[in-house]
């Protein structure tokens, strides 16, 4: 049996699209479609109800989904285990980056990683922390440097390797920027702009507030700390950042008692093979975090 056209198969399924699942693969439509067509074959079956530009998966295909994510993350994982086996540090190197993290923490890891070892295929995704966390968990990439979530699935594996300060910050000419001494309950009157209520950020905000018996009245979301900032800046609201972007002085701190930090590093999966491409990465990360 081909493990490529299971891939296929597995690709499809999860797009809905045999065109989106050619660009995942980096194969023409056509392609694609033989991979599947070539599977079913095999096993006897149909796989998906193809109606006009509908692609569904028929009840066999939505059974045999699973199974089929466990023979490629078996030859996937022979294949990391092999190339283990040797001191090669090669290869492709699939990992998810929160953005943050990619522009304020890993510049000097990876430009020194690369240097280091120039036969390493670095093949990053730059995405939002919930969406790595999910890339780990599909078995999708080796590992994820991310916002570390207070709560993860037992195959989930993290590891903290940075602290991050964050910090209540308003536009100078904000009401707030005046006041020598703040609490949460003073916050509360006014609008603030966060990450969506999924990120980890937001739930340490919300939580910080919810024990002391205050809400918040959030007046805008994003995911990109930069935007906030941004969003800071023109008064619209206080918002928390960490500590390493204010270095600018475009924004006032404010002082409060309640302090927010929220640890960044990260998380793998526990079934998954790392090649020696991730370890060695990893444990550069770990060697720039200490410096």
């Amino acid at each position: 049996m081909d493990i490529s056209s299971i891939r296929a198969f597995l690709v499809v399924a999860r797009y809905g699209s045999f065109s989106k699942a050619s660009e995942h693969l980096f194969i023409t439509q056509p392609a694609v479609s033989k991979r599947v067509s070539s599977l079913e074959s095999e096993l006897g079956v149909e796989l998906f109800n193809r109606v006009a530009r509908t692609i569904t998966l028929t009840e066999a295909g939505k059974r045999l989904v699973d199974r089929a994510q466990d023979v490629v993350d078996r030859a996937d994982d022979l294949h990391r285990f092999a190339q283990s086996l040797s001191d090669d540090i090669a290869g492709n190197l699939p990992i998810s980056i929160a953005h943050h993290i990619g522009l304020h923490r890993m510049p000097p890891v990876l430009r020194a990683f690369n240097r280091q070892f120039p036969a390493v295929n670095l093949d990053i995704r730059f995405e939002d922390s919930d969406q790595a966390l999910a890339s780990v968990e599909r078995g999708d990439i080796e590992f994820g440097v991310i916002t570390l979530p207070s709560e993860t699935q037992p195959n989930v594996i993290k590891e903290v390797v940075w602290q991050d300060s964050l910090t209540f910050v308003v536009a100078g000419d904000h009401p707030l920027a005046k006041v020598s001494k703040l609490t949460l309950s003073d916050l509360q009157d006014y609008a603030c702009v966060l990450p969506n209520k999924e990120t980890e950020t937001h739930k340490i905000v919300a939580r910080s507030f919810a024990e002391q018996g205050h809400s918040l009245n959030v007046q805008m979301q994003t995911n990109s700390l930069e935007t906030l900032k941004m969003l800071v800046g023109t008064g619209i609201g206080w918002s928390v950042l960490p500590a390493k972007m204010l270095e600018d002085g475009n924004l006032v701190s404010l002082t409060l008692e309640t302090q927010l930090n929220r640890s960044l590093g990260f998380v793998y999966h526990s079934k998954r093979t790392q090649s020696n491409a991730a370890t060695a990465l990893m444990a550069s990360i770990r060697e720039h975090a200490a410096a």
